[in-house]
């Protein structure tokens, strides 16, 4: 991987990881102070908390993505504790899916007239899952990947 790609992931991961906390933070300190910037008062409501655990998702992901990243840099991306990170990604991945789900929930009821809106968003949360099984074998070729390395050390 090229330092110039690697500087430019590493840039959009940081403007989307700032991005995320800053939201995050304007989010909890409307929570917490019961006032919304718009009309004064905001209900704490089940969709709020479910996307501030889906930034937390999104975060997760970044920071494994980041130290992935790292990893493929010094070379070391074929060791055992990249499976961890990669482990992370897949788990924020299927957190994204359940949250999206909770999220077709909460949305369900306002669509009686239209239930096609709710098939859909569970739809789109079986695609987000479908992602997360493609990261899987993405994790499964790294394994392959890392045995043969071994493979190879041991030869040369």
């Amino acid at each position: 991987m090229g330092k110039l790609t690697v500087q430019a992931l590493r840039a959009v991961l940081m403007v989307v990881l700032v991005g995320t906390v800053l939201v995050q933070a304007l989010m909890m300190w409307v929570l917490v102070s019961g006032s919304d910037p718009e009309d004064g008062s905001m209900p704490l409501t089940a969709l709020r908390v479910i996307v501030l655990l889906g930034m937390v998702a999104a975060q997760v992901a970044l920071v494994c993505v980041w130290r992935l990243v790292a990893m493929v840099r010094k070379g070391t991306v074929f060791s055992h504790a990249a499976f961890r990170y990669v482990d992370g990604v897949i788990g924020a991945i299927v957190a994204a899916a359940l949250l999206w789900f909770a999220v077709t929930a909460v949305n369900a009821p306002g669509q009686r007239e239209d239930p096609g809106v709710t098939v859909i968003m569970a739809g789109v949360g079986v695609a987000i899952l479908g992602v997360a099984l493609v990261v899987l074998v993405l994790r499964m070729l790294l394994a392959q990947a890392a045995g043969m390395r071994a493979e190879l050390d041991e030869v040369i």
